[in-house]
């Protein structure tokens, strides 16, 4: 693999940094990052207290054990230790800009450090007054703006627990999700807005404070000011607007001490191979494992502007806020990126000068698919690092980003997920980018390639696990009585690690090719293909807008079935199929070869936008559908139902 990014002043990094204060604290001598990597992984508890101390963690009571476990169930972090997320996140608190929120209608709103810390305790005296106290859930259905970043931190600073949807959501979707966690308050937008279009939120307001039989408070954010009044509304539960709610006669915050894992968030989990996994995760166990990849890995730092496209419903929200506690500027956006034209997100990025900007790989590839060059247009002095994740970035996309955004930019691909609130794989100031790679494994994350015997495998495709234990791993899953559900969602395959469920490759390197999800592997004639081995090529195609691929079960075996949706111009002809079987055949392998070559016009996606293959072949083997709920178009799983070709 040739090399796209070469790290330049590496003493200046935070990770030099922090590499040279391990060296002089333990007196040990550390060449590289690979030798940090190894001792991170050697001297676990030493690691993460190092880390604590790096970026300044406040306890009120400090630990009095770092580390206790007997197995990665049961390990336990800083016993004894107690402080608080929000105090962490709010300890800036001068005139600097904090937040900077975006919408489709170019409205803009800005909050400073010192404004963030007063709107949060007036958010806070509303909570205390609802009577929300530690362990109480609190829910947002709410855009990505700074309402819900307020509304988060005034729960953590009680230790209430936060859980967010984004208000995209359809009503079942967001019953089935909230019902299950017995709310007490819901902060609810009165609306949002996509590609242009204004959706009034008034019925799913209604329909949730009948359905929610635990809620007692629903405070109504008026962030598109679709309706001046709450009167009109057939509500059974106590309802105010957002000003009314709050109390701006309290201007303190009181930081409740809590437990170092004391419950910060609750997470569902995307859905693309089930029912969503209710996820709850700690808050000193989250933000150690955030400010060691904000920090360290990506070298955010004070004063530094970061923008992640994300909803509040997807992990990466949680992620990117962390980023306050390092006292970096946050751009917000709600609505469609493409929207009003394909490059407005790049354009606020100009406006804004942002230093790292994150997104998805599907959101790059529209953009390649679309031919969109920003070289002549688009100047981006300060931009450095470019982060993706939801997906496998493809080698096609690296060029895109340096042929057409910049060409000197680290390109940062990570990966990791919903269940560990971080990630296990991801970007490294150190180490340079090799295309179509992810630079390596986390400090302090005991990642691994095991092949079906449970050996650790270089340079071969298998199972992504984690052989040791680490902070950001859930506490428990909700209503999940002995873990049982937990156990059998990371452990079953090997009991002595962790099994994320990714089929990939480490390279010699040190660096991984994600192939895709396990459960979705292709198995043609007994043999593994990670279906990111497909796309990947099919990605080069022009005529090809995108496409999902999925095992049959045929004659005692499997074949590979192709679906497509075509570009503006496409046409699936017996010229286009040759042309896909050749690239596949002859940069892949004859395995790779598609049995069947089959149109469709939209393609199902979870949520958080991610393709979900197992619903497809549960469709075409005839199957129920276990995760329909989780589907931002489940309409779409009609274009696979019947298909005549798939008896052939």
């Amino acid at each position: 693999m040739s090399i796209v990014w070469q790290p330049h002043a590496i003493q200046d990094t935070q990770m030099a940094q922090f590499l040279h204060d391990v060296e002089a604290r333990f007196n040990v001598r550390l060449n590289d990052y690979d030798a940090l990597y190894a001792w991170s992984i050697e001297h676990k508890a030493l690691f993460w207290q190092t880390v604590a101390q790096f970026f300044k963690f406040k306890f009120f009571t400090p630990a009095t054990c770092i580390l206790k476990y007997t197995s990665l169930l049961d390990a336990k972090w800083f016993i004894g230790a107690t402080f608080n997320f929000a105090e962490q996140l709010l300890a800036r608190r001068d005139n600097y800009q904090a937040l900077i929120s975006y919408n489709e209608q170019g409205h803009v709103s800005t909050l400073s450090f010192a404004e963030l810390y007063q709107q949060v305790a007036h958010c806070l005296a509303g909570l205390k007054r609802a009577g929300v106290t530690k362990g109480t859930r609190v829910v947002g259905v709410l855009p990505n703006q700074a309402t819900a970043i307020i509304a988060m931190l005034a729960c953590a600073s009680i230790g209430a627990i936060w859980s967010s949807c984004s208000p995209e959501f359809g009503l079942q979707t967001l019953i089935d999700r909230l019902i299950v966690i017995e709310p007490l308050v819901l902060f609810i937008s009165d609306g949002y807005q996509y590609r242009g279009t204004l959706y009034d939120n008034r019925a799913k307001i209604e329909h949730l404070s009948g359905a929610l039989p635990t809620l007692k408070h629903m405070i109504v954010c008026p962030e598109l000011s679709l309706f001046e009044s709450l009167e009109s509304l057939k509500l059974t539960t106590t309802a105010y607007f957002w000003a009314d709610f709050i109390d701006t006669s309290v201007t303190t915050c009181t930081f409740t001490p809590l437990a170092f894992d004391h419950p910060l968030y609750i997470l569902f989990s995307s859905g693309t191979t089930g029912k969503p996994k209710c996820i709850v995760h700690g808050a000193g166990n989250t933000l150690i494992q955030h400010v060691k990849e904000l920090g360290l890995h990506t070298d955010l730092r004070a004063d530094e502007t970061l923008f992640f496209y994300t909803t509040c419903g997807w992990m990466m929200w949680n992620w990117m806020v962390s980023a306050l506690a390092l006292g970096v500027r946050l751009i917000l956006y709600d609505g469609s990126p493409a929207y009003p034209g394909i490059t407005h997100l790049f354009d606020i990025m100009k406006d804004e000068q942002v230093s790292v900007f994150g997104t998805s790989a599907k959101f790059l590839s529209t953009l390649a698919k679309a031919d969109v060059s920003l070289a002549n247009t688009h100047h981006f002095p300060k931009l450095r690092t470019i982060l993706t994740t939801g997906s496998p970035l493809l080698p096609t996309q690296f060029d895109f980003i340096v042929s057409n955004i910049k060409q000197t930019i680290q390109i940062s691909s990570i990966s990791g997920g919903t269940d560990i609130i971080s990630c296990f794989v991801l970007g490294n100031p150190l180490k340079p980018v090799y295309h179509g790679e992810i630079q390596g494994a986390g400090l302090g994350m005991a990642v691994q390639i095991f092949n079906q015997d449970g050996k650790a495998v270089v340079d071969e495709d298998g199972e992504l696990v984690c052989t040791e234990p680490f902070p950001s791993m859930p506490l428990y899953f909700w209503h999940d009585a002995h873990h049982k559900r937990y156990k059998a969602a990371y452990f079953t395959r090997f009991a002595h690690a962790w099994t994320q469920g990714d089929y990939a490759r480490k390279t010699y390197q040190g660096g991984f090719i994600i192939h895709g999800r396990s459960d979705t592997t292709l198995n043609p004639g007994g043999v593994r293909i990670g279906t990111a081995e497909l796309y990947r090529l099919l990605e080069t195609l022009p005529e090809i807008s995108e496409s999902v691929v999925v095992g049959q079960q045929w004659a005692d075996d499997v074949r590979i079935i192709l679906f497509v949706k075509l570009s503006a111009n496409g046409v699936l002809d017996e010229t286009l199929c040759q042309k896909i079987k050749y690239l596949l055949k002859s940069e892949a392998s004859p395995r790779h070869v598609p049995a069947k070559i089959l149109q469709v016009n939209d393609i199902p996606r979870t949520l958080n936008h991610k393709i979900v293959e197992q619903a497809v072949r549960e469709v075409i083997h005839h199957q129920p559908i276990t995760n329909v709920h989780a589907l931002l178009n489940p309409e779409a799983l009609s274009q696979f139902t019947a298909r005549p070709e798939l008896s052939e």
